[in-house]
């Protein structure tokens, strides 16, 4: 199918009210940067990026928070219940992301790691930009004060001219882009919203949270913090709107990794992988429809790509969830290891139910020393405080314990917060049998490098 096909395909199914992302054979849409109808017709594509955002949006039903940009960018486009990192931490699951590949793929699994040795993607990998600029696009990484875009990219990997430059303002007359924009929200350290604060005792705390004052006022500074991403973002929006490319641009928002809280990020239950996504395309897809089924972050790469008429490189991990050639996701994968100095190595496969973790080195336990977390993190402290004095629940000190179990599987239907291990469930030792064999069968397929320990810092060499 060629763009034109495209276009007269997707326009024909929003007029007749059927569904807009019809699931063909296609994977790729090759489109020439000399198009005849002119770059004009090309949509654009933004990915705005929240720093460790959860689904903690209202439109996502989360109590308290005040979300209006965000409630009003899911009514005119797509709400994604499902969908997930491949990583409970920035930059793994950045790297991921920008490649459309497993980060335990490619070698860039331990965060921040090849700050300094010259690290280089393998043969035939490339970011994401280099096909969006083989097909004409202007590729930038968005840093604009005004609007809160930060420049980040914290790859773990070396690549100097990943983006052409830092505003879509800077492309040439009519020329499509792609754009990476990051808002710091809500990522600590946690800053009070002086327009808009929330009641500490009005949250909600999961189970494995103590009901304590530090608890209740670091979930109300967390959900304050997504308050001003959602401010930020209404600026993006109407900066579109002001360069008159909104009705040409394809917004995408989610998280880089789930939420920055103690048993969130860092760690691969639903807490640290879990993030919202929003897509809007205006005139392309019905508004206010809510999917359910299994997203990557990675699939938003491969999809992105597609919908831009661009290569999908038969390599990339991601695959395409809208427009011609979509499919769907039996299983999600993400995967954790080394974090600042703690190492470790965690993976996970999932289900739109079920969720079977792994751990690799279980006889270490879940609170490893971790500067980061001791320093950033106050409910971090009040667990081992709390521990000592012998006032936590069981659902609490599961999280607290000297050792951990080898393999956890939980029920996301009946228990979503996965203080229920049924690893030792002989009703479920069909479902943990399955997702073995999934994991081992991706850990092989991917060719996770996880297994292999990293090199000391002085022994690292450029590759």
């Amino acid at each position: 199918m060629n763009r034109r096909e495209f276009i007269k395909a997707t326009a024909g199914a929003a007029m007749l009210g059927l569904p807009e992302w019809s699931r063909g054979a296609v994977e790729s849409h090759p489109v020439s940067s000399t198009s005849p109808s002119g770059n004009a017709a090309r949509p654009n594509i933004l990915w705005v990026l929240g720093d460790d955002l959860g689904p903690d949006l209202a439109c996502y039903d989360t109590p308290l928070v005040k979300t209006p940009n965000s409630d009003r960018l899911a009514k005119e486009g797509i709400r994604f219940t499902r969908a997930y990192t491949t990583a409970p931490v920035c930059s793994p699951s950045r790297s991921a992301l920008i490649t459309g590949m497993y980060q335990t793929s490619i070698g860039a699994h331990n965060h921040r790691s090849h700050r300094n040795d010259g690290y280089t993607l393998p043969e035939g990998i490339k970011p994401v930009t280099d096909c969006f600029r083989a097909a004409g696009y202007f590729t930038c990484n968005v840093v604009d004060k005004e609007i809160g875009g930060n420049g980040k990219t914290d790859f773990n990997f070396s690549a100097p001219k990943a983006f052409d430059g830092s505003h879509w303002r800077q492309r040439r007359p009519d020329q499509p882009f792609f754009a990476q924009l990051t808002i710091k929200e809500p990522h600590r350290a946690f800053q009070p919203d002086q327009a808009d604060p929330i009641d500490p005792d009005q949250v909600k705390l999961p189970p494995y949270v103590p009901d304590d004052p530090v608890a209740r006022k670091d979930q109300a500074l967390y959900l304050e913090m997504v308050q001003q991403f959602d401010r930020k973002l209404g600026r993006v929006l109407k900066q579109l709107e002001e360069d008159k490319l909104a009705d040409n641009t394809i917004v995408f928002v989610f998280g880089d990794n789930g939420r920055c809280h103690v048993r969130d990020k860092q760690f691969l239950y639903d807490g640290g992988i879990h993030v919202p996504l929003i897509i809007r395309w205006p005139g392309h897809s019905r508004g206010g429809q809510i999917r359910e089924d299994l997203v990557s972050a990675i699939d938003v790469t491969a999809t992105s790509l597609a919908l831009a008429g661009a290569d999908v490189p038969k390599h990339m991990q991601g695959q395409v969830f809208l427009g011609p050639g979509a499919r769907e996701r039996k299983y999600l994968f993400a995967a954790r290891d080394r974090c600042d100095e703690t190492i470790d190595r965690i993976r996970s496969v999932q289900t739109t139910r079920y969720r079977h973790i792994r751990n690799f080195m279980p006889d270490r336990p879940y609170m490893q020393p971790n500067a980061y977390k001791e320093k950033s993190y106050p409910v971090w402290n009040l667990l081992k405080k709390l521990k000592a004095e012998g006032k936590l629940t069981p659902e609490q000190q599961f999280f607290t314990a000297d050792r951990r179990p080898p393999e956890e599987l939980y029920d996301l239907q009946s228990d979503p917060h996965e203080v229920k291990n049924l690893v030792d469930s002989p009703q479920h030792a069909d479902m943990l049998k399955e997702l073995r064999g999934a994991l081992n069968k991706w850990i092989e397929d991917t060719k996770d490098q996880g297994a292999v320990p990293e090199p000391p810092p002085a022994q690292t060499r450029p590759r």
